[in-house]
């Protein structure tokens, strides 16, 4: 089967973790501090604005408090997120406003936005669709006047840049996910920035539980190392050694990475432009650069669902990403969201990885245009 996401390891990542198991130490240590200095590097930022936490959702969830978001306020974000947005929102008790895309794109437009704000709103929880960069001009110009918080869901866009600076880094928090289906992997892990300093400082009480004083061996100073106090109610969401090892190897590999997703994008559209039923080619905003992390089609006949199945069954996986949260029983909200909408009935995620072989992709795109004369 070809895999729609797979990541790409190799010898480097296992003597990498090899030397972490022999230094005996498998916890949270210097490998996840080089990690972060590495990753803040990449952003154009400095340590003192990143963090590393479990897991990108965990980013989702914490930024809630972070941002001083209560019960009484609303968050906007666009009906196509992760379910993990969705999810935060509401367990924070806060009101979650869901509001339309870009029907090509399916990322969330200013005027998107603006329609539905409140008195209510305090912030914009915004998802860069597959790495592809919002228009974070007129976003953030947005935000100023109604003096809205902005975080930033960056998980697949850990090399997207806006007009040559990296997501995640213009709102007051920005995360990006290394989870086992993403670009840069370490099984589970992520990153955070944030704008201010001093928020950063925050979110590492929190993520640790809210003590205020290390501990152990790290407490060079208390006569009695294990006494300390707390300043919130925090929890224990962090990276270690052993994820922090595979993130760093993996790092290494992100221009290679790069390439090759890059190529199989082209591939993909100087090989599917003929078919008259495909919505192509899939818009990058000039200025902007992505980290290819969708490749995702829309078939103007009707007939997605017939091909999904119809790849599936010549081994070719495909998905869509990601079901409209109005269209989530759970959630409670509904509305009426037609690009979302259109969207959700015509896409389809192309397996898109840097592990694909040109003869993967010969055979993805022959297997499409064999459906387009046997179905169209």
């Amino acid at each position: 089967m070809i895999q729609v996401f797979q990541p790409t390891l190799g010898k480097e990542e296992l003597k990498s973790l090899e030397t972490v198991f022999n230094s005996n130490w498998i916890g949270k240590g210097k490998l996840v501090d080089k990690f972060e200095g590495l990753f803040a590097e990449h952003l154009g930022s400095t340590p003192n604005h990143v963090l590393t936490t479990n897991c990108c959702s965990e980013g989702l969830f914490s930024s809630m408090p972070l941002c001083n978001i209560s019960k009484d306020d609303e968050v906007i974000l666009p009906t196509i997120s992760f379910i993990g947005a969705g999810n935060a929102v509401c367990a924070n008790g806060s009101k979650m406003v869901l509001c339309d895309v870009d029907k090509r794109t399916l990322n969330a437009r200013p005027e998107d936005i603006e329609k539905v704000i409140t008195k209510k709103t305090k912030a914009i929880l915004l998802l860069h669709y597959g790495g592809i960069p919002c228009d974070m001009d007129s976003i953030m110009s947005l935000a100023k006047t109604y003096n809205l918080k902005v975080i930033e869901d960056c998980a697949a866009g850990v090399c997207s840049t806006y007009n040559g600076k990296a997501l995640g880094t213009f709102g007051d928090i920005g995360m990006w996910s290394f989870d086992a289906m993403k670009i840069l992997v370490c099984g589970d892990g992520a990153c955070l920035h944030f704008r201010d300093p001093e928020l950063r400082e925050k979110a590492e009480k929190l993520l640790y539980f809210g003590l205020q004083t290390k501990s152990g061996y790290q407490n060079s100073v208390a006569q009695k190392w294990w006494e300390f106090d707390i300043s919130c109610f925090g929890h224990r969401a962090i990276m270690n050694d052993l994820t922090a090892a595979i993130a760093i190897e993996q790092y290494k590999k992100l221009p290679t990475y790069m390439q090759k997703r890059a190529a199989v994008h082209k591939f993909y559209d100087s090989n599917l432009n003929n078919i008259e039923w495909l919505d192509l080619p899939l818009p990058i905003p000039e200025g902007c650069e992505t980290s290819y992390y969708f490749y995702h089609i829309q078939i103007k006949n009707g007939k997605r669902d017939l091909l999904a199945k119809y790849l599936r069954e010549k081994d070719i996986y495909t998905t869509y990403r990601y079901f409209p949260l109005h269209r989530v029983p759970g959630y409670k909200v509904g509305g009426v969201y037609p690009n979302a909408d259109y969207a959700a009935d015509n896409t389809l995620c192309l397996p898109m990885h840097q592990s694909l072989s040109v003869n993967d992709l010969e055979y993805i795109v022959d297997t499409i245009q064999e459906f387009d004369k046997k179905y169209c």
